[in-house]
């Protein structure tokens, strides 16, 4: 997926990070393998909960500034209006098991 989007990682205890990149596949592959020190490593949040696609990265970015000043509460809210099961998003994603 090589177009600006915003996502949402979470781990088994619904502890989340959100973050924006232009290739989701490789962000993903980066947190689910804890390529870098950082928030998501030290929490184990390899779970890709929620996605939402842009067409320009400003765009993006601003949604991703937009959902960050939004309480734990909402980003909650807009993750079961998506996916109600939180179910990672990338399951199938990788062909090494992840």
């Amino acid at each position: 997926m090589k177009e600006p989007c915003v996502y949402i990682m979470a781990n088994a205890h619904r502890t989340i990070y959100t973050g924006v990149t232009s290739n989701l596949y490789q962000r993903v592959w980066q947190h689910k393998h804890h390529v870098a020190d950082g928030f998501t490593k030290k929490h184990g949040c390899t779970r890709l909960v929620y996605i939402a696609e842009f067409g320009r990265m400003d765009d993006a970015i601003a949604w991703e500034k937009a959902l960050k000043g939004k309480s734990r509460e909402k980003k909650i809210a807009l993750i079961e209006d998506r996916n109600p099961r939180w179910n990672d998003l990338a399951w199938n994603w990788y062909d090494d098991g992840d």
